[in-house]
């Protein structure tokens, strides 16, 4: 015995020694670090240029770190009312969104965790049929339109409420939670609303904060919906008014103040997407030791 551990001891560590062992490592590292390049570099240009005068980004085509540093950006945005209303809508609305989308998702997945559920299979056949076939823009407008949901917050949370794909895989992660626990617990005078939010809600907390990062990044990210269905400049979150920006002149779309402060024109344009996305790459290291093991556990299977 002692001979055959050894020998699968050696075989091991001639694997990870051999030649080719050693090329696939060093190819992989390449390649993941030259991805990471690709994604980082143009991030920390953005960040670079939110700092920088409005003459070096004309004249320094890539750049990744200012030669001065202007903080005139900054100043003016957080000087406008319109860019700290959105912010506070964005952050409101991400806020509310996210505690309904993951409140409606677990609680319609439990039950349809339970074989024993009259109607279970048709249910599940209606969320998978949403999978492949969706309504499209203009009749979801024009249900949101008859629910008298224009102009309100609502119309940015309740039609995605629900995300079908997130919904099965909650669902599955129910079904393999020990069913003795549950039954434990009914034992001890618990109803099914007991045994959901004392038992299975506290089981699930990997789970829950991996669908409350999708979900709030989702509503962060979104900026279909409140150009479809906001019409009020004074309701508009962050992302349209960044798209407004980008696309306009960034001083003017801000505010009316005094143009004798003009800060730089694309300098503005870049504080304003660095401020927009600060708030996700803020919260999402507390986040990801659950988000690493949710992404892992309820596989998709019946």
């Amino acid at each position: 015995m002692p001979t055959i551990t050894t020998t699968k001891k050696q075989a091991v560590v001639d694997h990870h020694g051999s030649l080719g062992s050693r090329v696939f490592d060093t190819l992989n590292v390449v390649v993941l670090a030259g991805l990471a390049l690709i994604t980082v570099l143009p991030l920390l240009y953005v960040l670079a240029g939110s700092f920088a005068g409005e003459a070096e980004i004309s004249s320094r085509p890539f750049f990744l770190w200012p030669e001065r540093f202007v903080t005139e950006s900054y100043a003016y945005i957080f000087a406008t009312d319109a860019f700290l209303r959105a912010l506070l809508t964005t952050v409101v609305v991400t806020a509310v969104g996210m505690v309904v989308q993951v409140l409606l998702t677990f609680t319609m997945a439990y039950p349809l965790a339970k074989r024993y559920l009259p109607g279970r299979v048709l249910v599940l056949n209606l969320v998978i049929f949403t999978l492949v076939f969706s309504g499209g823009m203009i009749p979801t407008y024009l249900v949101v339109r008859d629910l008298g949901l224009l102009d309100s917050y609502w119309a940015l949370i309740l039609p995605l409420a629900i995300n079908p794909f997130y919904l099965i895989i909650v669902k599955s992660f129910f079904q393999e939670l020990p069913q003795a626990i549950e039954e434990a617990a009914r034992i001890d005078g618990c109803n099914e609303m007991g045994v959901f939010f004392r038992i299975v809600l506290p089981l699930s907390k990997p789970i829950i904060a991996t669908f409350s990062l999708f979900y709030a990044v989702g509503i962060w990210n979104d900026y279909m919906s409140p150009l479809l269905y906001i019409s009020d400049p004074q309701k508009w979150t962050l992302q349209v008014l960044v798209r407004q920006l980008t696309q306009t002149d960034a001083a003017s779309a801000l505010s009316q103040m005094d143009r004798t402060w003009v800060p730089p024109e694309q300098g503005l344009k870049f504080a304003v997407v660095v401020i927009a996305t600060l708030p996700i790459l803020f919260f999402y290291p507390f986040l990801q030791k659950h988000f690493s093991k949710g992404v892992l556990i309820g596989g998709v299977k019946e």
